[in-house]
């Protein structure tokens, strides 16, 4: 018989628009980006996805990331508000379900939470879901 993950009851998460999420908190300090995600943000940019690369991205291990030269993100507005929001990374569209900060639940009621003012807020996500977006998640950067 499988075990139950800590969450089987599920987790309440509703972005509450704080921006924490969009800063860098110490090993939080990468944004991933998949091949689709360049094309999708260079497009509603209105650039070339070669352009983009130039302008936006650097690299980690080999992989792309949005190159962060603040403590926030080049694309977090005054009002904590994100300029790409529809064509946001995946890894961001899937905040806070990622497979790592699923992993125990010290890590979700300590950092996570210390970081997301959504935690615990808003509706009841399955724990089929959750486990569905942080699988779909890594998946992305495969």
């Amino acid at each position: 018989m499988p075990h139950k993950p800590w969450y089987h009851k599920g987790l309440q998460f509703s972005c509450q628009r704080s921006g924490n999420c969009c800063k860098t908190h110490g090993e939080y300090a990468f944004v991933y980006l998949a091949e689709t995600d360049i094309v999708a943000i260079a497009g509603f940019l209105k650039l070339d996805p070669e352009e983009f690369r130039e302008q936006y991205t650097g690299l980690e291990e080999d992989l792309a990331i949005l190159r962060i030269d603040s403590p926030r993100c080049t694309f977090l507005q005054a009002d904590n508000s994100c300029s790409i929001w529809p064509v946001r990374p995946k890894q961001c569209a899937s905040w806070p379900f990622w497979q790592e900060n699923l992993d125990d639940r010290t890590r979700w009621e300590g950092p996570v939470k210390a970081c997301c003012a959504g935690i615990g807020q808003g509706p009841l996500h399955s724990a089929e879901d959750i486990e569905r977006e942080a699988r779909e998640t890594e998946e992305w950067y495969d």
